[in-house]
């Protein structure tokens, strides 16, 4: 199969669909594979290593989308709607439940669309979505190194040390949503010495939170009085909801930002699936945050494209065997597995992922 790897355009997403590794393993196979020149060099890979590995070094991105099977990072953007045709496969993380117009226009071009987030293994006693783990564990990482950042005072923020001092209370970082991305913030904030607050509906996961953190993390049950009395509080707030093939359901409303301190800071990962806090709005790397309610706002899409060496390679770590049954049996690869076909959102001009369908009933008719 011809594979197509376009260099991503999101305003500085460095990360690349195909490592070098994985060119190699897809050339092994008898598979052709076409990289937009440059592609990698964002995440430390130059033409030449893609050469090495048995790619064809294309010069531009018409070159690299003109191909059976596209592998990306993140959404095509306007610029590249052009691009998409019938008979193509595109597989890369879409996030269409926050974005009707990227929805119209895949179901317009007749493309077959599979995504990452939505990629999905059922096992008997929990579900795991296998392609967004990597990434969510980078971002709620990423989340209290940025949260920590905003937080000096030479960026906007209220000026405190998350860790603290002897004789100086720590700050108060708490956590919307305590799933990977949640844990992962939780991680380091308590790392860093902070007081953490984790908040979350399913009773469950706050009890292997208790086994994971003990005493260190508070846990907290997710209801409108417990979120209110945290947040107003908090120093960092971090939104960490995930409602798959979902828009995220805002938890924070503008009312209660209106009560945070003055220079506080709200980190909110689920942005890309709309965001639970009502303030947040889409930012980028470029200008990551703004303030409003005198509140630090920082809402960038692609967070773990601030580390694109790291990314890359734990995303290609997870998407490969996937990208693998996708060369070797095309369409052929959904019907054998049950995972990568839930992954599944458009399909000959139709949205067929039903989550999405509940979201856009006038587009799933």
């Amino acid at each position: 199969m011809d594979i197509g790897v376009p260099k991503e355009i999101k305003d500085q997403e460095f990360r690349v669909g195909l490592s070098p590794g994985s060119v190699r393993a897809l050339h092994e196979r008898g598979h052709s594979v076409f990289v937009e020149t440059q592609a990698g060099l964002g995440a430390g890979f130059a033409d030449a290593h893609y050469s090495q590995a048995g790619a064809a070094i294309v010069p531009n991105a018409g070159a690299a989308w003109n191909r059976e099977l596209v592998i990306k990072v993140k959404e095509p953007l306007p610029a590249e709607y052009g691009w998409m045709q019938e008979g193509q496969l595109l597989f890369t993380y879409l996030h269409l439940a926050a974005n009707r117009e990227l929805t119209e226009q895949l179901i317009a071009s007749g493309i077959t669309a599979i995504a990452y987030e939505t990629v999905e293994v059922n096992l008997p006693d929990r579900t795991i979505l296998p392609l967004l783990v990597p990434m969510s564990v980078i971002a709620g990482r990423l989340s209290i190194q940025f949260g920590a950042r905003f937080l000096e005072r030479q960026q906007g923020g209220r000026g405190v040390l998350l860790g603290g001092l002897p004789g100086v209370k720590p700050g108060q970082v708490v956590i919307v949503g305590g799933g990977v991305v949640g844990t992962e913030a939780a991680r380091i904030a308590v790392g860093l010495g902070a007081q953490v607050t984790v908040i979350d509906l399913n009773l469950e996961r706050l009890s292997y939170l208790e086994t994971l953190f003990g005493s260190r993390v508070e846990l907290l049950y997710s209801n409108s009085q417990n979120i209110a009395g945290a947040v107003a509080s908090a120093d960092l707030v971090v939104g960490a909801v995930l409602v798959p093939g979902r828009r995220a359901p805002i938890l924070v409303p503008r009312s209660l930002v209106r009560q945070m301190h003055p220079g506080s800071v709200i980190v909110d990962v689920a942005v890309d699936q709309g965001g639970c806090v009502e303030t947040l709005k889409v930012t980028s790397h470029t200008q990551p945050i703004y303030v409003e309610e005198g509140v630090v706002h920082y809402g960038v899409p692609n967070m773990p494209g601030a580390v694109p060496w790291t990314a890359t390679q734990a995303l290609n770590n997870s998407t490969l065997p996937y990208v693998l049954r996708l060369a070797n049996q095309g369409l052929g690869a959904l019907a054998e597995d049950p995972a990568l076909a839930k992954g599944l959102n458009v399909k000959a001009n139709r949205l067929c992922h039903p989550a999405l369908q509940d979201v856009f009933p006038d587009l799933a008719a």
